[in-house]
């Protein structure tokens, strides 16, 4: 064979084998079926898996995923690790806690880093409270038992010396729940954790009277025992609340998939995530704070190997 006869066939081969490789990832992808741990309905989590997966339908082809409502991110993170969903929010702190090898659960890691949830005491404004001292012997929703709220909640009173047994009526409502309940009058605060503004906590300001309190006696507590929390300003803007901003914590949270994502489809997914930001942000405000530098901050929780490719092939 001469030199040139050599070089096209070399050519065609590398040509044969980039060939090959696209149609693997044309088959990955073509037959990629998602589930979405999604959280409550009207939550942030479920508007931003319902447009995700819109865009992610339309941007590689694949059958529309499945949104399904969940509890929260104790409850994405059990669905993700016992492979009932395979792509799913959730809260740093809550997967953190989740982050171990457990025979039989699937392992977790990140498509990227989303926006960051802002903890939010929800009280009626007739009431005479202004710490989180003073909800005692009130009717106060804690999360329910399944969700990331829960667990944000119980850390925050423990850290302020209160106990949910003993010191107040406690229940557990999801978020619609406790709205619901505080319309009907027969719940006086809520705690949630979400992003700003969250639709369920907008559409109750506009018919109850409520504020937010304010948590700098008791966040310095809190984050030095957990070192996974921040603070910020929550603006009275965000709800159209009459009075000032408060202090309070604010909480990463991430998107995540587990070890049964391939690479091809992590990839895919993280690319399409962020390609998809403009139509998240119409989704839900919250969305406004992804972008692609900040979405690798992920730790405690490891990117997936796909999605880092992507990431470094963006060349951050």
């Amino acid at each position: 064979m001469s030199g040139t006869g050599r070089r096209v066939h070399a050519a065609g081969a590398v040509l044969a084998l980039a060939a090959m490789a696209l149609s693997a990832c044309g088959n990955d992808l073509a037959s990629l079926k998602l589930t979405m741990a999604s959280g409550v309905e009207k939550g942030v989590y479920n508007r931003l898996s319902a447009a995700l997966a819109d865009a992610w339908t339309e941007q590689l082809g694949i059958e529309h995923p499945q949104v399904a409502a969940t509890k929260g991110s104790i409850d994405n993170l059990e669905r993700l690790r016992t492979g009932q969903a395979n792509v799913g929010f959730s809260q740093a702190d809550a997967a953190e806690m989740a982050a171990v090898d457990e025979p039989g659960k699937h392992k977790l890691y990140a498509l990227a880093r989303m926006h960051d949830d802002y903890l939010q005491v929800v009280v009626r404004d007739d009431l005479k409270v202004n710490r989180l001292v003073d909800l005692k012997g009130l009717r106060v929703s804690i999360g329910s038992e399944t969700s990331g709220v829960r667990l944000i909640a119980d850390r925050l009173l423990e850290s302020a010396g209160i106990s949910p047994d003993s010191d107040l009526r406690v229940q557990h409502l999801d978020l619609n729940e406790a709205s619901d309940a505080m319309l009907a009058g027969s719940l006086d605060a809520f705690i949630w954790s979400g992003g700003l503004p969250t639709l369920r906590v907008t559409q109750l300001a506009q018919s109850v009277k409520v504020k937010m309190l304010d948590l700098t006696d008791v966040l310095p507590e809190l984050r030095k025992r957990y070192p996974v929390y921040g603070s910020a300003t929550l603006p009275a803007s965000a709800y159209s609340l009459p009075g000032n901003a408060v202090t309070t914590l604010t909480v990463r949270n991430f998107l995540l998939v587990n070890d049964q994502m391939s690479d091809e489809a992590a990839e895919a997914l993280a690319r399409g995530l962020i390609d998809a930001q403009p139509r998240l942000e119409a989704a839900s405000p919250a969305a406004r704070s992804i972008e692609i530098r900040a979405a690798i901050e992920t730790t405690p929780i490891p990117l997936h190997p796909g999605a880092l490719r992507y990431y470094r092939d963006a060349k951050l």
